[in-house]
């Protein structure tokens, strides 16, 4: 986290450094665009977005993608297009992982569920459903995701309990 604090910071002081927030493997294009949203979201929130919608059409398989656009909306409250990007992402990692598309019948034999980008993708994406449910105040949906998500990593390697006791903290 402190690194990319440290990347965004520098990138608004007018440091370009691709390398600052690391995406992972991805085509010098789409890296790029994805920097140049992250940078655009504080001043630009509106091209931020734009930014990071062309990279998704650049490169649909591109899992960071997603990430970058259920974040930004996550922040914003615009909770719809944040679940929109969440179930995208959750798709796009099930293609990947030659998983069924619906979570629900996702089991922990199925998958190393840490063990490939793309599967440790569909968990931490799993979580990040459950939160975005919790702020749509849809509580079932997202104690569903979040016991689900328990069963798949239950050494909680992707911090899944961190959105379980806010879903507690709601609950009470």
């Amino acid at each position: 986290m402190n690194g990319l604090l440290r990347g965004v910071t520098d990138m608004a002081a007018g440091v370009l450094d691709e390398d600052l927030i690391d995406f992972g493997p991805l085509a010098e294009e789409v890296n790029a665009i994805l920097q140049q949203g992250v940078l655009a979201y504080f001043e630009d929130r509106p091209a931020a977005d734009g930014l990071f919608r062309r990279a998704l059409a650049m490169a649909p398989d591109q899992l960071p993608v997603y990430f970058c656009l259920y974040k930004i909306h996550t922040y914003q409250r615009n909770l719809d297009a944040a679940l929109d990007a969440a179930h995208g992402g959750l798709a796009e990692a099930a293609r990947q992982c030659g998983l069924p598309a619906d979570w629900r019948s996702w089991t922990p034999a199925m998958q190393d569920w840490t063990g490939t980008p793309a599967a440790r993708f569909a968990l931490y994406t799993l979580k990040a459903l459950a939160f975005i449910r919790l702020r749509r105040n849809e509580n079932d949906l997202a104690g569903e995701a979040l016991a689900h998500l328990k069963r798949l990593d239950p050494d909680d390697l992707v911090g899944g309990a961190v959105v379980r006791d806010i879903a507690a903290g709601v609950a009470a």
